[in-house]
């Protein structure tokens, strides 16, 4: 029995030190089964990613999570909501005006294709198709309302760039995709005076474009 609970103990040392650890990977510090090492992780709590196909886990003292109760650990994701599912529902509910692919798509770190084909039909989710791309709203008929009339406020106030300025934001996502919006405004700025962030932004939202990311470094 005491050499089961050094092995625990130092497993959880372990766990601690290298801040995210897979199943076989804590079973082997264990000296245990797979089973028993699921077993622990369920005693301590541990968060699953909601990437990488859940492979990894953290304890949960350990992240440091966003307003929208996500956190990013060297490209593996996690939610305080629980599993992908879990996580994409709870995001749009939180949301004041629904989310959209490219909007979820940078909020989650994840390619739409790879996980929104999914919600098309889900209970608690409601899709419709707003200036040419799908919004992924509450089900719940109050929060529906408010997010869908938000939505459309957003869209009615929401500043465009000119057909000039949106063509050279274009070209140089095209030239430079690991540029983010903020970045892509930095490089316009001087040759488009008149330019702002915002409409940068919603260019890409409008339009349920995305810019491609690099992969995250530590958080």
């Amino acid at each position: 029995m005491a050499n089961r609970t050094h092995s625990k103990d130092k497993a959880f040392k372990v766990f601690r030190a290298k801040t995210v650890m897979t199943l076989p990977e804590l079973a082997l510090e264990l000296q245990r089964s797979q089973r028993t090492a699921q077993r622990q992780l369920h005693q301590w709590q541990a968060i699953t990613s909601y990437n990488k196909n859940g492979r990894y886990y953290v304890l949960p003292d350990v992240p440091q999570f966003d307003s929208n109760g996500l956190w990013r650990y060297r490209g593996i994701f996690f939610s305080r909501h629980g599993n992908l599912t879990q996580t994409l529902v709870a995001v749009v509910r939180n949301s004041k005006a629904g989310l959209n692919a490219a909007e979820l798509t940078e909020l989650l770190g994840l390619s739409p294709r790879s996980f929104l084909s999914a919600f098309r039909t889900h209970p608690e989710l409601r899709r419709e198709k707003h200036q040419g791309c799908f919004v992924y709203f509450s089900s719940e008929p109050s929060l529906y309302e408010q997010q869908k009339n938000q939505r459309l406020a957003m869209i009615r106030s929401a500043k465009q760039p000119s057909e000039i300025e949106a063509i050279a934001i274009l070209v140089e996502a095209v030239k430079h995709p690991e540029l983010s919006h903020d970045q892509l405004y930095a490089r316009l700025k001087s040759r488009h005076p008149n330019m702002t962030p915002e409409a940068v932004a919603n260019l890409f939202a409008q339009h349920g474009l995305r810019v491609k990311k690099t992969p995250h470094g530590p958080s």
